[in-house]
């Protein structure tokens, strides 16, 4: 007969600086992890004040209410007979660290602070906290008083130390220190540990899971152990979306796994497993050498077992049901547009409910984007009625106050479009540029979501703005199609955009009350990701908004987004937004000119997005994103056009960088991202034409062989 453990690890939507509402969540995952007969619950990072709390970590107040957190979860009832592992920011000596607390019986086993801290792409710990660099050594920390009175405890151990049971040993490890080359569980699997926790709070990237989940299964299967994580869930108060996606692994496999995208606010995943099987797997001559020489890590010893000793007496009927939960089963991955149409709804609903506002507005120009942000709007619809049917009171809660409903309401959302109808209002601002098509299409998309929408000319508002520069001025600017400028032509078309900014912030203001409603609304962007990077946007235009859906996805994934939704969502009207040609719309139509953006920008979105993923991902100047595209592109394309389309690339980009200091705060889906709050930091005032580097590039390119297929063809003609 086996040893067997029962562990549970969760997935919160935690809330920076919800202490009272972070305390609840806590709770109650720890209550559903008793209820399974869990010995073991293990927390995301920083989960009393929440991950996001940025430079709120520096204030001495995030320190102390998360002490008085603490000091009610070890009275509670919910904490007494199991072990738990929560996070929360400690001051050592005058240092502050990122730290989990493990607990048990109102006592505080061992404080572990974190030893790599994440200071890169979105990441800023170190900007708040230092790393504990004394490795597996320890000191002693003098609790508060608060802690003082509530465990009797003065000091406890606080370093890099695990903690021995009776039946097993536990060692503590935080998110990023996985992502680290020399990770601490190597070490602590070598000197014994066999249980490893990792609290995170790992953000979601379109496509980032697969690397998650190898890095867990790889952690345990050349050294054996059980892999517990746990992960920030939702929208805590910023640009990213946590997705959850809570995991146990044993001796490389996953055994459980919580969902990736979820409207949950609390999602326990555990899991029963026998720790014999960690011990026949490390029964191997290679290992068993190299922990024989392992370094020792200090040991806090503790008095009682994860297991409940009573193996012999089981019955057979509760035996089949705790094993069931530790068999490998297949990990659920969702595709690039399954995750499009899942975490920025969710996203959303955090944001909105959070926000206590009433609803979203966006102009639908009757373009791609603009109904993919529209289409996500009702994605998050659909996951609210889920939500609704399956019973969650919260998700019913908030729906009622969001629409307008009265406290003793009976309102419960069944219908997305109906729900659709109540929190979401859209509205097309035509001109005299505008087509009948784009209209049409804006108006039919409205309708299959269940918008409420509005339609309307602006052409007396831009004529006005144009009148009063004749006025003031004397002259009259002209579209390039009636012979004006390039100046003019670009002027009258950023007019157009901007007013319709201003019209949204009115709208998005008035419509509720239109409707008999109380509140206001907040407005949408539908900027993607590549035309931001390229610059193609007016600044302070229907770019510019409360937040935006789609700032981090890429046209080409929205693209495939669209076509998912049209069959999943049962939205036929969207196979007309696929087959149109994207265009601004703000010049005339004539019968030789039509507008796409494509032409105007003078790349593709494809090319836009290599462009970004080898100038971000990949680090590459213009020199060396030129030489890594002669071999890519080198079949297609000769030296010489290959150089052009790089410097024209980093020309726009150049100029252009001075909007991304403006961008809407975006949801982060994409690795590639331009935004210049905290992901992409750069100068907004460039030498455009770099000329060193362009120098170089037109040197090379002079020199190396065409081998394009049309040069090859056309030197064998």
């Amino acid at each position: 007969m086996g040893h067997l453990i029962t562990l549970a690890t969760c997935s919160l939507n935690q809330w920076a600086l919800d202490f009272q509402g972070n305390l609840e969540r806590i709770l109650a995952s720890i209550a559903i992890a008793k209820e399974r007969g869990a010995t073991l619950r293990v927390g995301p990072e920083l989960e009393i004040p929440g991950y996001g709390c940025l430079d709120h970590f520096l204030e001495g107040d995030t320190v102390l209410h998360s002490w008085e957190v603490l000091a009610k979860i070890l009275t509670s009832e919910e904490a007494q007979g199991i072990v738990c592992d929560v996070g929360m920011p400690v001051v050592h000596k005058n240092v502050i660290y990122n730290c989990r607390v493990i607990i048990h019986n109102r006592k505080i086993l061992l404080i572990r602070p974190k030893m790599w801290l994440a200071n890169d792409g979105n990441y800023r710990e170190l900007r708040y906290f230092t790393p504990w660099t004394k490795h597996r050594q320890s000191e002693d920390h003098y609790l508060p008083r608060i802690i003082q009175v509530v465990t009797g405890q003065t000091k406890v151990t606080f370093g890099d130390a695990v903690i021995s049971t009776q039946d097993t040993c536990i060692g503590v490890e935080l998110c990023e220190e996985l992502f680290t080359p020399a990770s601490p569980h190597i070490l602590m699997g070598l000197d014994g540990v066999e249980i490893f926790t990792n609290s995170s709070g790992s953000h979601h990237e379109l496509r980032k899971l697969y690397a998650r989940v190898d890095l867990i299964k790889e952690a345990t299967l050349k050294l054996g152990g059980v892999y517990l994580y746990a992960n920030q869930q939702g929208c805590d108060g910023d640009r990213l979306y946590y997705d959850g996606c809570a995991m146990i692994a044993v001796n490389g496999h996953i055994v459980a796994q919580g969902s990736q995208f979820s409207l949950n606010d609390v999602e326990v995943v555990s899991a029963t497993i026998d720790i014999e099987d960690v011990r026949a797997h490390r029964a191997k001559s290679s290992r068993s050498m190299q922990a024989a020489s392992a370094e020792r890590y200090q040991r806090v010893e503790v008095p009682f077992s994860l297991t409940s000793g009573k193996f012999d007496v089981v019955r057979e009927e509760d035996m089949s049901g705790l094993l069931s939960g530790s068999k490998p089963f297949q990990v659920r991955y969702h595709r690039p547009e399954e995750e499009i149409a899942l975490g920025p709804a969710c996203w959303l609903w955090d944001y909105l409910r959070r926000s206590r506002t009433q609803g979203y507005f966006v102009p639908l120009s009757g373009g791609i984007d603009s109904c993919a942000t529209a289409v996500i709007v009702y994605s998050m619809s659909r996951l609210v009625v889920e939500a609704a049917r399956r019973g969650d009171q919260q998700v019913i809660a908030d729906a009622r106050r969001i629409s307008g409903e009265q406290p003793d309401s009976t309102y419960v959302p069944t219908d997305p479009r109906e729900f659709t109808n109540r929190i979401f209002h859209t509205c097309y601002m035509g001109t005299e540029n505008s087509s009948a098509e784009t209209r049409q299409r804006a108006k039919q998309l409205s309708e299959a979501i269940g918008s409420y929408h509005v339609d309307l000319n602006m052409d007396s508002v831009v004529t006005a703005v144009r009148n009063l520069f004749v006025m003031v001025t004397g002259t009259r600017p002209q579209f390039r199609a009636h012979g004006g400028s390039a100046a003019e032509n670009l002027a009258l078309q950023n007019i157009q955009a901007r007013l319709r900014m201003v019209l949204s912030y009115m709208f998005a203001q008035l419509l509720p009350w239109v409707r008999g409603k109380v509140g206001g609304l907040l407005v949408l962007g539908s900027a993607n990701v590549d035309e931001s990077l390229r610059g193609y946007l007016t600044k302070y235009d229907c770019s510019s908004a409360d937040i935006n859906p789609i700032g981090g996805i890429s046209k080409t994934d929205l693209k495939k987004f669209i076509a998912y939704a049209e069959d999943s969502f049962q939205l036929p009207v969207l196979a007309s937004f696929l087959n149109a040609v994207p265009t601004a719309e703000l010049e005339p139509i004539t019968e030789t000119y039509v507008q796409a953006d494509e032409a105007d920008m003078g790349m593709t979105y494809d090319e836009l997005s290599v462009f970004g993923r080898l100038r971000k991902v990949e680090k590459c100047g213009p020199y060396s994103m030129f030489t890594k595209l002669v071999h890519e592109w080198g079949s297609f394309l000769s030296p010489l056009q290959i150089a052009e389309k790089v410097k024209l690339f980093f020309f726009e980009h150049a100029r252009n960088r001075h909007k991304m200091t403006t961008l809407t705060p975006s949801y982060h889906a994409e690795s590639y991202s331009p935004d210049d709050n905290r992901f992409d930091l750069r100068p907004f005032l460039y030498p455009s034409r770099f000329p060193w580097q362009f120098k170089k590039i037109d040197e090379i390119a002079e020199v190396l062989p065409d081998r394009s297929v049309s040069s090859v063809k056309a030197k064998q003609d």
